[in-house]
Protein backbone atom coordinates (compact mmCIF):
# COMPACT_ATOMS: atom_id res chain seq x y z
CA UNK A 1 0.00 0.00 0.00
CA UNK A 2 1.14 3.27 -0.39
CA UNK A 3 2.73 5.92 1.59
CA UNK A 4 -0.61 8.29 2.55
CA UNK A 5 0.28 12.30 1.07
CA UNK A 6 -1.19 14.96 2.55
CA UNK A 7 -4.57 16.21 1.01
CA UNK A 8 -5.28 19.74 1.94
CA UNK A 9 -9.06 18.56 0.56
CA UNK A 10 -9.34 16.20 3.27
CA UNK A 11 -8.24 18.88 5.97
CA UNK A 12 -11.03 20.88 3.49
CA UNK A 13 -13.76 18.39 4.13
CA UNK A 14 -13.27 18.30 7.87
CA UNK A 15 -14.29 21.53 8.04
CA UNK A 16 -17.57 21.14 6.38
CA UNK A 17 -17.97 18.27 8.99
CA UNK A 18 -17.57 20.21 11.86
CA UNK A 19 -19.24 23.68 10.87
CA UNK A 20 -22.75 22.25 10.24
CA UNK A 21 -22.39 20.47 13.73
CA UNK A 22 -21.57 23.86 15.62
CA UNK A 23 -24.44 25.44 13.39
CA UNK A 24 -26.70 22.63 14.19
CA UNK A 25 -26.36 22.86 17.89
CA UNK A 26 -26.65 26.53 17.96
CA UNK A 27 -30.62 26.39 16.71
CA UNK A 28 -29.48 27.31 13.11
CA UNK A 29 -32.54 26.78 11.30
CA UNK A 30 -30.69 26.54 7.83
CA UNK A 31 -28.81 23.53 8.99
CA UNK A 32 -31.16 21.31 10.14
CA UNK A 33 -29.18 18.28 9.45
CA UNK A 34 -25.99 19.46 10.47
CA UNK A 35 -25.77 16.81 12.99
CA UNK A 36 -25.03 14.83 9.63
CA UNK A 37 -21.37 16.04 10.13
CA UNK A 38 -20.71 13.64 12.72
CA UNK A 39 -21.54 11.20 9.79
CA UNK A 40 -18.83 12.92 7.59
CA UNK A 41 -16.02 12.58 10.46
CA UNK A 42 -16.94 8.88 10.63
CA UNK A 43 -16.14 8.02 7.17
CA UNK A 44 -12.85 10.72 7.00
CA UNK A 45 -11.55 8.79 9.90
CA UNK A 46 -12.62 4.80 8.47
CA UNK A 47 -10.54 5.85 5.42
CA UNK A 48 -7.58 7.53 7.08
CA UNK A 49 -6.77 4.93 9.91
CA UNK A 50 -7.53 1.72 7.45
CA UNK A 51 -4.85 3.73 5.31
CA UNK A 52 -2.66 3.85 7.77
CA UNK A 53 -3.02 0.24 9.46
CA UNK A 54 -3.21 -1.64 6.34
CA UNK A 55 0.23 0.26 5.13
CA UNK A 56 1.96 -1.06 8.30
CA UNK A 57 0.44 -4.58 7.97
CA UNK A 58 1.63 -4.57 4.30
CA UNK A 59 5.35 -3.45 5.96
CA UNK A 60 5.05 -5.92 8.43
CA UNK A 61 5.48 -3.42 11.19
CA UNK A 62 2.09 -2.57 12.64
CA UNK A 63 1.63 -2.45 16.16
CA UNK A 64 -1.50 -2.74 18.35
CA UNK A 65 0.59 -0.98 21.22
CA UNK A 66 1.80 2.06 18.81
CA UNK A 67 -1.86 2.25 17.23
CA UNK A 68 -3.40 2.93 20.57
CA UNK A 69 -0.34 5.08 21.63
CA UNK A 70 -0.90 7.25 18.77
CA UNK A 71 -4.26 7.29 19.56
CA UNK A 72 -3.87 8.30 23.11
CA UNK A 73 -1.50 11.29 22.21
CA UNK A 74 -4.33 12.74 19.68
CA UNK A 75 -7.59 12.68 21.99
CA UNK A 76 -6.97 12.31 25.17
CA UNK A 77 -4.99 15.14 25.98
CA UNK A 78 -7.18 18.04 24.28
CA UNK A 79 -10.16 16.00 25.45
CA UNK A 80 -9.43 15.92 29.24
CA UNK A 81 -8.17 19.77 28.99
CA UNK A 82 -11.94 20.61 27.73
CA UNK A 83 -13.59 18.29 30.69
CA UNK A 84 -11.72 19.85 33.71
CA UNK A 85 -12.47 22.96 32.37
CA UNK A 86 -15.38 22.16 31.92
CA UNK A 87 -16.18 20.83 35.11
CA UNK A 88 -14.94 23.95 37.20
CA UNK A 89 -17.50 26.23 34.96
CA UNK A 90 -20.10 23.21 35.63
CA UNK A 91 -19.53 23.63 39.41
CA UNK A 92 -20.03 27.02 39.62
CA UNK A 93 -22.97 27.55 37.15
CA UNK A 94 -25.07 24.22 37.08
CA UNK A 95 -28.05 23.40 39.31
CA UNK A 96 -27.20 20.26 41.75
CA UNK A 97 -30.06 18.21 39.99
CA UNK A 98 -27.73 19.38 36.15
CA UNK A 99 -24.69 18.66 38.53
CA UNK A 100 -25.47 14.84 39.58
CA UNK A 101 -26.26 14.09 35.53
CA UNK A 102 -23.02 16.01 34.65
CA UNK A 103 -20.72 14.19 37.27
CA UNK A 104 -22.30 10.51 35.29
CA UNK A 105 -21.34 12.37 32.22
CA UNK A 106 -17.65 12.37 33.49
CA UNK A 107 -17.31 8.99 34.74
CA UNK A 108 -18.76 7.59 31.35
CA UNK A 109 -16.38 9.98 29.27
CA UNK A 110 -13.15 8.62 30.92
CA UNK A 111 -14.33 5.15 30.01
CA UNK A 112 -15.40 6.23 26.53
CA UNK A 113 -18.18 4.78 27.68
CA UNK A 114 -20.65 8.21 26.96
CA UNK A 115 -22.60 6.77 24.30
CA UNK A 116 -24.45 4.10 26.42
CA UNK A 117 -25.05 7.13 29.26
CA UNK A 118 -26.52 9.30 26.92
CA UNK A 119 -28.68 6.17 25.18
CA UNK A 120 -30.09 5.85 28.80
CA UNK A 121 -30.80 9.39 29.07
CA UNK A 122 -32.61 11.90 26.91
CA UNK A 123 -32.84 11.58 23.17
CA UNK A 124 -30.01 13.22 21.18
CA UNK A 125 -32.48 16.03 19.65
CA UNK A 126 -34.67 16.49 22.81
CA UNK A 127 -34.85 19.68 24.85
CA UNK A 128 -33.04 18.63 27.78
CA UNK A 129 -29.99 17.68 25.80
CA UNK A 130 -29.22 21.34 24.80
CA UNK A 131 -27.72 21.41 28.45
CA UNK A 132 -25.46 18.36 28.84
CA UNK A 133 -22.24 20.22 28.19
CA UNK A 134 -20.44 16.64 27.30
CA UNK A 135 -23.41 14.85 24.92
CA UNK A 136 -21.07 15.69 21.77
CA UNK A 137 -18.47 13.53 23.28
CA UNK A 138 -21.06 10.16 22.27
CA UNK A 139 -19.15 10.34 19.02
CA UNK A 140 -15.45 9.98 20.24
CA UNK A 141 -16.75 6.66 22.51
CA UNK A 142 -18.51 5.44 19.48
CA UNK A 143 -14.75 6.16 17.41
CA UNK A 144 -12.97 4.45 20.69
CA UNK A 145 -15.09 1.76 20.92
CA UNK A 146 -14.49 0.68 17.24
CA UNK A 147 -11.21 1.04 17.17
CA UNK A 148 -10.86 -1.62 20.12
CA UNK A 149 -12.52 -3.90 17.40
CA UNK A 150 -10.67 -2.78 14.00
CA UNK A 151 -7.36 -3.24 14.15
CA UNK A 152 -7.30 -6.55 15.88
CA UNK A 153 -9.65 -7.81 13.30
CA UNK A 154 -7.42 -6.29 10.25
CA UNK A 155 -4.76 -8.69 11.88
CA UNK A 156 -6.31 -11.21 11.58
CA UNK A 157 -7.58 -10.76 7.90
CA UNK A 158 -3.83 -9.74 7.45
CA UNK A 159 -2.55 -13.17 8.65
CA UNK A 160 -5.38 -15.22 7.03
CA UNK A 161 -5.81 -13.88 3.68
CA UNK A 162 -5.48 -10.30 2.93
CA UNK A 163 -7.03 -9.78 -0.56
CA UNK A 164 -10.03 -10.92 1.52
CA UNK A 165 -10.17 -7.56 3.44
CA UNK A 166 -12.72 -5.82 1.25
CA UNK A 167 -15.17 -8.30 0.19
CA UNK A 168 -14.92 -9.11 4.27
CA UNK A 169 -15.42 -5.53 5.58
CA UNK A 170 -18.02 -5.06 2.96
CA UNK A 171 -19.88 -7.94 4.52
CA UNK A 172 -19.42 -6.33 8.15
CA UNK A 173 -21.04 -3.30 6.71
CA UNK A 174 -24.03 -4.26 4.98
CA UNK A 175 -24.74 -6.25 8.01
CA UNK A 176 -24.65 -2.91 10.02
CA UNK A 177 -26.21 -0.75 7.42
CA UNK A 178 -29.06 -3.10 7.59
CA UNK A 179 -29.03 -3.36 11.43
CA UNK A 180 -29.08 0.59 11.51
CA UNK A 181 -32.15 1.03 9.31
CA UNK A 182 -33.96 -1.87 11.07
CA UNK A 183 -32.98 -0.22 14.52
CA UNK A 184 -34.13 3.57 13.20
CA UNK A 185 -38.02 1.98 13.33
CA UNK A 186 -37.75 0.28 16.21
CA UNK A 187 -34.85 1.88 18.85
CA UNK A 188 -34.04 5.33 17.14
CA UNK A 189 -32.12 6.32 20.42
CA UNK A 190 -30.37 3.17 20.84
CA UNK A 191 -29.33 3.48 17.12
CA UNK A 192 -28.17 6.76 16.99
CA UNK A 193 -25.84 6.60 19.97
CA UNK A 194 -24.43 2.53 19.98
CA UNK A 195 -21.98 1.02 17.52
CA UNK A 196 -23.63 -1.69 15.73
CA UNK A 197 -25.51 0.93 13.89
CA UNK A 198 -22.56 3.18 13.34
CA UNK A 199 -19.48 0.84 12.23
CA UNK A 200 -20.83 1.02 8.78
CA UNK A 201 -19.97 4.52 8.48
CA UNK A 202 -16.46 3.87 9.62
CA UNK A 203 -16.25 0.94 7.30
CA UNK A 204 -17.45 3.25 4.10
CA UNK A 205 -14.58 5.08 4.82
CA UNK A 206 -12.36 1.43 4.77
CA UNK A 207 -13.71 0.56 2.42
CA UNK A 208 -12.60 3.58 0.05
CA UNK A 209 -9.11 2.84 1.37
CA UNK A 210 -8.89 -0.26 0.55
CA UNK A 211 -10.34 0.17 -2.56
CA UNK A 212 -8.08 2.78 -3.09
CA UNK A 213 -4.80 0.78 -2.81
CA UNK A 214 -5.69 -1.98 -4.37
CA UNK A 215 -5.30 -3.04 -8.05
CA UNK A 216 -7.08 -1.70 -10.95
CA UNK A 217 -7.76 -2.64 -14.75
CA UNK A 218 -6.46 -0.12 -17.23
CA UNK A 219 -9.59 0.82 -17.91
CA UNK A 220 -11.25 1.81 -14.70
CA UNK A 221 -8.30 3.78 -14.21
CA UNK A 222 -8.89 6.03 -17.34
CA UNK A 223 -12.54 6.41 -16.24
CA UNK A 224 -11.66 7.14 -12.80
CA UNK A 225 -9.53 9.99 -14.86
CA UNK A 226 -12.62 10.84 -16.88
CA UNK A 227 -15.39 11.31 -14.65
CA UNK A 228 -13.96 11.51 -11.05
CA UNK A 229 -14.31 15.27 -11.35
CA UNK A 230 -18.07 14.85 -11.59
CA UNK A 231 -18.45 12.02 -9.39
CA UNK A 232 -16.73 14.22 -6.55
CA UNK A 233 -19.08 17.07 -7.51
CA UNK A 234 -21.86 14.95 -6.94
CA UNK A 235 -20.68 13.52 -4.09
CA UNK A 236 -20.19 16.77 -2.60
CA UNK A 237 -23.44 17.72 -3.34
CA UNK A 238 -24.69 14.99 -1.63
CA UNK A 239 -23.58 15.48 1.89
CA UNK A 240 -24.86 19.52 1.38
CA UNK A 241 -28.04 18.71 0.43
CA UNK A 242 -27.96 16.52 3.79
CA UNK A 243 -26.94 18.84 5.57
CA UNK A 244 -29.11 21.02 4.61
CA UNK A 245 -32.23 19.18 3.66
CA UNK A 246 -32.43 16.51 6.55
CA UNK A 247 -34.30 17.55 10.12
CA UNK A 248 -34.14 15.51 13.32
CA UNK A 249 -36.91 13.49 11.78
CA UNK A 250 -35.21 12.04 9.83
CA UNK A 251 -33.93 8.55 10.90
CA UNK A 252 -30.48 8.72 11.46
CA UNK A 253 -28.63 6.19 10.84
CA UNK A 254 -30.44 4.82 8.18
CA UNK A 255 -30.36 4.06 4.80
CA UNK A 256 -31.46 7.89 4.52
CA UNK A 257 -27.37 8.48 5.96
CA UNK A 258 -26.19 6.18 2.98
CA UNK A 259 -26.63 10.05 0.96
CA UNK A 260 -24.12 11.84 2.57
CA UNK A 261 -22.33 8.70 3.49
CA UNK A 262 -21.55 7.78 0.42
CA UNK A 263 -21.14 11.29 -0.71
CA UNK A 264 -18.17 11.85 1.46
CA UNK A 265 -17.19 8.94 0.20
CA UNK A 266 -17.00 10.06 -3.49
CA UNK A 267 -15.04 13.22 -2.54
CA UNK A 268 -12.44 10.90 -0.81
CA UNK A 269 -11.70 8.53 -3.88
CA UNK A 270 -12.09 11.32 -6.80
CA UNK A 271 -11.54 14.94 -5.27
CA UNK A 272 -8.06 14.58 -6.80
CA UNK A 273 -6.13 17.91 -6.66
CA UNK A 274 -6.96 18.84 -10.23
CA UNK A 275 -10.93 18.99 -9.69
CA UNK A 276 -13.03 22.02 -9.08
CA UNK A 277 -14.25 19.99 -5.43
CA UNK A 278 -10.34 19.34 -4.30
CA UNK A 279 -9.22 23.23 -5.26
CA UNK A 280 -12.82 24.23 -3.34
CA UNK A 281 -11.85 21.57 -0.53
CA UNK A 282 -8.29 22.93 -0.65
CA UNK A 283 -9.37 26.72 -0.23
CA UNK A 284 -7.16 27.80 2.91
CA UNK A 285 -9.82 29.05 5.25
CA UNK A 286 -11.58 25.63 4.53
CA UNK A 287 -8.15 24.19 5.74
CA UNK A 288 -7.83 26.16 8.40
CA UNK A 289 -11.19 25.11 10.07
CA UNK A 290 -10.67 21.59 9.18
CA UNK A 291 -7.11 21.78 10.99
CA UNK A 292 -8.78 22.83 14.29
CA UNK A 293 -11.88 20.84 13.94
CA UNK A 294 -11.22 18.38 16.69
CA UNK A 295 -10.52 21.34 19.07
CA UNK A 296 -14.02 23.38 17.84
CA UNK A 297 -15.98 20.17 18.65
CA UNK A 298 -14.81 19.69 22.29
CA UNK A 299 -15.12 22.88 22.57
CA UNK A 300 -18.98 24.12 20.92
CA UNK A 301 -21.08 22.39 23.23
CA UNK A 302 -20.01 22.94 26.50
CA UNK A 303 -19.80 26.65 25.29
CA UNK A 304 -23.27 26.96 24.35
CA UNK A 305 -24.55 25.29 26.94
CA UNK A 306 -22.76 27.50 29.40
CA UNK A 307 -24.37 30.17 27.56
CA UNK A 308 -27.56 29.18 27.85
CA UNK A 309 -27.11 28.67 31.07
CA UNK A 310 -25.53 31.67 32.26
CA UNK A 311 -27.46 34.02 29.84
CA UNK A 312 -30.12 33.00 28.21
Amino acid sequence: MSDLKYRPEIDGLRSFAVLPVMFFHAGFSAFGGGYIGVDIFFVISGFLITTIIARELDEGHFSLLRFYERRARRILPALFFMVAVTTLFAWAWMLPSQLEDFAESLVSVAGFVSNMLFWKQDGYFDTDSELKPLLHTWSLAVEEQYYLLFPPLMMLIWRWKPKSALPIIMAIAAISLGWSEWASRHAPSANFYLLPSRTWELLAGAICALWMAGPKPPWLSDWQNKAGGMLAAIGFAALLSAILLFTPQTPTPSLMTAIPVIGTCLVLLFAQSETIIAKLLSWKPFVAVGLISYSAYLWHQPLLVFYRIKVL
